[in-house]
């Protein structure tokens, strides 16, 4: 047991250390912290973070400097007079938004925006996410190519901007709407599936599976189900930045029917 004095002064100084500085954030606190900026600062902030006259977010610019224990009294309570309203989140939630905008920053800007990328090329995209590489079309559909488990990609150059499309890439968790979120059920014999979720209310749930098909429980017969991450693994050094600028440039440029 340490002495009174030690244990006192350890206490001091966890008292005046930041939050973010306090715990050390795991990747999913990271993508959650990802997920909870899209939903609650984006809007204004913008997917990159820079949409603010004076302030970016995914460079640690902000008008003055700040600690992240001031940018957490920020977040939560806003700051009168100003557009800078107040959040709902907790300190633990806004301890993530903080480690997210932190690992933008370390990342040197990295998930910032497409345009801080080379200049994509949509031909050598389409190649990469159609090859084993990219992987794409075993989740997703492009046309009358790939699989139905993932949201279709056919017209996502019209859902989506760049940025938004770069953040998907690097950050998967970031930002899932409702109707791509993906389920995990445990059936009452307990085979156990996973797919994305479609509708559910409080009798049934509808999913599309893993291998792409359509099912359908009443939800009194599961065992168990839940709202579980996205299976979708991040891009982040896995292809390079011309890589990730190709496959931005052609999933921009995607926008409805696709010829066979």
């Amino acid at each position: 047991m340490l002495p009174a004095r030690i244990l006192v002064l350890v206490l001091l100084v966890c008292a005046a250390t930041p939050l973010a500085a306090q715990h050390v954030y795991t990747d999913d606190e990271i993508a959650e912290g990802g997920r909870l900026y899209e939903v609650t600062c984006s809007k204004c902030h913008g997917v990159a973070g820079n949409a603010i006259t004076g302030i970016d977010l995914a460079a640690g610019k902000f008008r003055k400097p700040m600690q992240d224990d001031q940018l957490v009294q920020v977040i939560r309570a806003g700051i009168p007079n100003s557009t800078m309203a107040p959040s709902n989140l907790s300190e633990a939630q806004t301890g993530t938004v903080i480690a997210y905008m932190r690992s933008l920053s370390k990342s040197g800007g990295a998930v910032k925006t497409a345009g801080n990328l080379p200049t994509g090329d949509a031909a050598r995209g389409k190649n990469i996410v159609e090859s084993a590489k990219g992987d794409c079309l075993r989740c997703h559909r492009v046309g009358p190519s790939g699989s139905r488990m993932g949201p279709d990609l056919t017209d996502v150059g019209t859902r989506r901007q760049p940025a938004q499309i770069e953040l998907a890439l690097v950050v998967p968790n970031a930002e899932v709407v409702p109707v791509n979120r993906t389920v995990r059920v445990v059936a009452s014999n307990g085979d156990k599936l996973t797919g994305r979720i479609l509708n559910h209310d409080t009798l049934m749930l509808l999913m599309i599976d893993s291998n792409g098909q359509l099912r359908s429980f009443q939800k009194n017969t599961l065992r168990e189900w839940a709202i579980v991450d996205s299976p979708m693994p991040s891009y982040r050094g896995k292809l390079t930045p011309q890589e990730l600028a190709d496959v931005i440039s052609y999933l921009v440029s995607l926008k409805g029917p696709v010829n066979p």
